[in-house]
């Protein structure tokens, strides 16, 4: 089968070559991707990465064998998954326990995006609890799991604000929930009860000095590669707030990972959750795709279709 390998230059380029087929264990199914969903933690771990490995963790595709051991969906079902690794691949063998079914009619590029973006945008809302009357803000707002939770901590009943690095990337915040947009971590001393902190160093610091009594800072990533300097009396003088370390893979086996992913793409179908997918190509063009995300010049998601 054919698969997106790595060079193992240093560089986001990748090649489409033949490399041996998935072989599935007793408890999983081989699914043959439709499309791929690219994530910036891919694209980091492909610069230093040894040539001939295949990366992507989002699975979005049809069944093409069911497991071994009776277990998850059979043959020629349409589902989504995740995969520690291997899924910029034609087949790609899945645990079960990791797949959801998806609503016939819904858009594979659509529902790429929901296994990392959306179960990381829906997870990390639900570390600061309840949602309705709070305030929530959101770094990094202007990417893919930036976007989801906007959306989805709007239509849980919170006040939320994002922060962008342009205005550009701020285009259409507002009309998916966001009722403020603050540029380069600047929330203007507001306090928030749940803040969704993605980019770190100086936003990471800006974060710490503007969460609530008893809030929470939902930590998932490092986009800016720096480390935080701040003022610690400061952060104290917020009371009983937290920081949480929340990390996707870590997560998975703790959580109803196929009820919640059902549930997110019910929504994307109903038209009530909009997937934010702004570059889509072949797969063939996935260079060009990869830079396009790490030069931010992507608002959202980026998917590659595979023929």
């Amino acid at each position: 089968m054919k698969a997106l390998v790595a060079r193992g230059d240093g560089t986001l380029q990748v090649d489409l070559a033949e490399i041996r087929d998935a072989s599935p264990n007793f408890a999983e199914a081989v699914v043959e991707q439709r499309a791929i969903s690219l994530n910036r933690g891919e694209t980091r771990a492909l610069r230093a990465s040894r040539p001939g490995t295949v990366f992507g963790w989002d699975v979005a595709g049809i069944v093409a064998q069911a497991a071994a051991d009776g277990s998850g969906p059979p043959a020629g079902a349409r589902v989504i998954g995740v995969v520690g690794g291997g899924g910029w691949a034609q087949r790609v063998a899945v645990p079960t326990r990791n797949l959801a079914v998806i609503p016939d009619g819904l858009d594979f590029a659509l529902a790429s995006v929901l296994p990392i973006a959306g179960l990381t945008a829906l997870w990390t809302l639900s570390v600061g609890g309840r949602l309705l009357g709070r305030r929530v803000l959101v770094t990094g707002a202007a990417g893919g799991v930036g976007r989801l939770a906007v959306q989805l901590a709007h239509h849980g009943g919170a006040s939320v604000a994002g922060v962008v690095g342009s205005p550009e990337r701020a285009l259409g915040l507002r009309e998916l929930g966001a009722e403020e947009v603050f540029l380069n971590n600047d929330p203007d001393g507001d306090r928030f009860d749940l803040i969704l902190e993605s980019v770190g160093g100086a936003s990471l610091a800006a974060s710490l000095h503007c969460v609530a009594e008893g809030g929470t800072v939902v930590l998932f990533g490092n986009s800016s590669d720096a480390n935080p300097t701040f003022d610690v009396e400061f952060y104290n003088r917020s009371r009983g707030a937290q920081l949480f370390a929340f990390n996707i893979m870590y997560e998975l086996p703790r959580r109803e990972l196929a009820v919640d992913l059902a549930w997110l793409a019910g929504q994307v179908q109903a038209g009530c959750l909009d997937s934010q997918v702004s570059l889509r190509a072949g797969w063939r063009e996935a260079g060009r795709a990869l830079q396009a995300l790490t030069r931010r010049e992507v608002a959202g998601k980026a998917v590659l279709d595979v023929d």
